[in-house]
């Protein structure tokens, strides 16, 4: 049978045409959970999972507040938290507005309870100006031999700790606001376990994930060298 050059050039248009069909796929939509974006730590960036989660839990998502089952929304993750901001529009952000309200009853965290710091208020506007990006700090390369009070401990306790063990009304009436309320709790051994999440302890942070084998181990080191005040 003989081939007419019209008859291949037919053939050969219909094979793209079937291969070209055959590649297309519909785009990836993305959730309200998308995936966590681990990051060297970079003094520049402001980090979710590391920075600014742990103290809006500890400060907010407590019993009857902005738990779940709570207030009109809860703060437990980044799907629930990233729904009250405009990314890259601090200013026009409800979480931005509510816990940068001057009158204390209006705030979050309403009076009688301790305002967050204008530093961290200042954290969580660059965060959301940054994109409010699902991020974390990296911490692979754990630093377990210069360990200071200063660098590595208090930063861990301000973020993870101070939302409720802060103010008139602490949680469980215990401050660990500076150094020596730190070591008076340490002391007990009730610190150490807690984070530890060891049977027969309360497991710390509340209401968040356990700390990281790096941030423990640094704790363990410091209470080993017998807490300085470095």
């Amino acid at each position: 049978m003989r081939v007419t050059l019209k008859t291949l050039i037919l053939a050969c248009t219909m094979g793209v045409l079937l291969i070209s069909s055959a590649c297309r796929h519909e785009p990836d939509i993305i959730g309200a959970n998308p995936p966590i974006l681990p990051n060297n730590c970079n003094q520049d960036t402001v980090y979710f999972r590391t920075e600014i989660l742990p103290l809006l839990v500890s400060s907010c998502a407590v019993t009857g507040c902005h738990d779940v089952g709570g207030e009109s929304f809860t703060i437990s993750d980044y799907a629930s938290i990233v729904d009250k901001v405009k990314p890259g529009k601090a200013s026009k952000s409800e979480l931005y507005k509510i816990i940068n309200r001057s009158i204390p009853e209006l705030r979050m965290p309403p009076a009688p309870r301790q305002p967050l710091s204008q530093a961290y208020i200042a954290k969580v506007e660059k965060w959301i100006n940054q994109g409010a990006i699902n991020n974390e700090c990296n911490d692979d390369n754990c630093d377990t031999l210069a360990v200071s009070f200063s660098s590595h401990i208090f930063p861990v306790v301000q973020n993870y700790c101070q939302g409720c063990h802060s103010g008139n009304a602490p949680s469980g009436d215990l401050k660990l606001t500076n150094y020596g309320e730190i070591v008076n709790s340490i002391s007990t051994g009730k610190f150490l376990g807690s984070i530890q999440h060891l049977s027969g302890y309360k497991a710390m942070p509340k209401n968040s994930d356990k700390l990281s084998y790096c941030k423990i181990r640094q704790f363990e080191l410091w209470i080993d060298a017998g807490t300085p005040e470095n």
